[in-house]
């Protein structure tokens, strides 16, 4: 099973979200093609009602211990509840282009 596969699963398992999208970002990065290692993840939720971005980002960050142990090197979180979701008008924030290794642009 694929990195973003065990990601999504551990997520949905857990959090049954109203919205959730899992994306590999590898590619923007300095890896090698077809790399698992970085991953940005939106989770919408009432499970996070009343809890704040640390501890939103604290519970996927120890559901997820055993891949950010091992292949996933950086993990990009964006973290709603349903209503602050609707406040958001769904939108996604973007990713800023990796400025390292091999990807620098001069």
């Amino acid at each position: 099973m694929s990195v973003q596969s065990v990601i999504e699963n551990k997520l949905s398992d857990t959090f049954s979200p109203d919205f959730m999208q899992v994306e590999n970002e590898s590619h923007m990065h300095s890896v090698p093609v077809n790399s698992e290692t970085h991953f940005k993840v939106i989770v919408v939720t009432d499970q996070f009602d009343g809890k704040s971005r640390v501890q939103r980002h604290q519970l996927i960050n120890k559901l997820l211990s055993d891949e950010l142990k091992g292949p996933v090197h950086a993990l990009s979180m964006q973290t709603h509840t349903v209503a602050e979701w609707q406040e958001r008008n769904q939108s996604v924030l973007t990713s800023p282009l990796c400025h390292g290794g091999s990807k620098q642009q001069d």
